[in-house]
């Protein structure tokens, strides 16, 4: 496998072999062929324990004498450090690893200007005073456009400025369709712009991350961006790419790949203006024109590798919280929408208080990925990206001067 090039930031073992938190053994992945000397590199290993023992307590006092029989250069617990509190629930036994960085005292930069080839839009309604993905992606430097409606113009214009801003035609969120019309009309002004693809982001999106050697690092640079448009336009055959969740990162499980083939893209996605589809009903639109392509014989690429920290659904005020999302039945409708559109794949189940659907992409399993002819490799598959220290920073995402600082370090 490739070998990082930062093996001093994000070491995989300790130079004299002692066992240690985060030791592992690198493990070959099915999709490699398709990753590896191509795009930046992935290595993951497995970092679990070798051992895990429930202990029980009766009382507080029990709590206290552990924590001190234990001795707080035994103990780490992730997010507290060396001590045992009430919201301690797992720790790891031994200490914290001499060499181990904080993934917040790290930052992925790049030295090259590094600009997407493909627009990128943001459809937003209702959180001009909270514009997360606008502000994540100024500080990437990264020219993008706000798509909002007339009514709301003077108050996007008064927090973003006038130039960052695409109108719509009408109130779409008046019809209670959510953002389904709002993205529609952004692929038409794509298309009428010339471009291949585009991009729609969802707006609240904190900030953009790369994962490797099990950690979640974060990105001050465009580069992930041109990497994923590099990487589907190697294929003829791609409906939609896009970033996975920050959340849903498996940072223990070596089996983790870079990206997952022909399944669901949905918050941050990269849109194929050739496709004969479009978004379409109320509910669930990522899933089902997703699932419109792959019976097409398209392929979907979700990334592993770059995520994003979302903000998880009805946390956050404005967009479709007040509207779409407010059914009153715990999401039901939500799941059976789904259900009526594609019921040869798609059931209803209940799960963490609530209704969902689930899906079924096994049948999609024959999509195969087509080389387009004479697609190249990139001449630097790092795309310029390297880690640099940060520590003391106060934010994951609050980097704005680290890059110049921490040059050479």
């Amino acid at each position: 496998m490739a070998k990082s090039k930062n093996p001093e930031l994000l070491a995989l073992k300790n130079s004299d072999d002692r066992p240690k938190l985060f030791s592992m053994d690198l493990f070959e992945r099915k999709t490699d062929k398709y990753w590896d000397g191509i795009m930046p590199t992935y290595e993951m290993g497995s970092t679990e324990a070798i051992q895990k023992i429930i202990v029980h307590f009766r009382t507080r006092d029990d709590v206290q004498r552990f924590a001190e029989l234990l001795g707080k250069e035994n103990i780490w617990t992730k997010g507290i450090g060396q001590t045992v509190s009430d919201r301690t629930n797992s720790m790891w036994f031994g200490g914290k690893d001499v060499d181990y960085v904080k993934p917040i005292d790290l930052l992925w930069v790049s030295d090259a200007a590094w600009v997407p080839r493909y627009p990128v839009y943001i459809p937003s309604v209702g959180r001009w005073e909270t514009p997360l993905t606008s502000r994540a992606l100024t500080r990437m430097g990264i020219v993008h456009k706000v798509v909002v409606e007339p009514a709301q113009y003077d108050n996007y214009a008064q927090a973003l400025g006038e130039g960052n801003l695409l109108v719509l035609p009408e109130d779409y969120s008046a019809r209670s369709t959510g953002s389904i019309p709002a993205r529609n009309w952004i692929w038409e002004h794509s298309l009428e712009a010339g471009h291949a693809r585009h991009w729609v982001i969802d707006d609240n999106v904190r900030g953009f991350l790369r994962i490797h050697r099990n950690r979640r690092i974060s990105v001050s640079t465009p580069a992930i961006f041109c990497a994923a448009e590099d990487f589907t336009d190697r294929y003829e055959n791609i409906a939609f790419s896009g970033f996975s969740y920050s959340y849903l990162t498996k940072e223990r499980d070596e089996t983790f790949p870079p990206f997952y083939l022909n399944t669901r893209v949905y918050s941050m996605i990269l849109v194929n203006n050739a496709l004969p589809y479009r978004w379409r009903g109320r509910y669930n639109e990522d899933t089902d024109i997703c699932l419109q392509a792959l019976k097409g014989g398209w392929c979907t690429v979700l990334l592993n590798a770059f995520v994003g920290d979302k903000v998880g659904t009805l946390q956050m005020k404005g967009g479709n919280t007040d509207t779409v999302y407010a059914t009153g039945d715990k999401r039901l409708e939500f799941a059976r929408s789904l259900v009526r559109q594609h019921p040869d794949v798609a059931s209803v189940v209940w799960r963490y208080g609530r209704w969902h659907h689930e899906v079924d992409y096994r049948r999609f399993a024959g999509n195969k990925l087509i080389l387009r002819e004479g697609a190249q490799p990139p001449a630097d598959p790092e795309y310029g990206m390297r880690l640099i220290s940060t520590k003391g920073r106060k934010g994951r995402f609050q980097y704005d001067g680290w890059e110049d600082a921490a040059d050479g370090d």
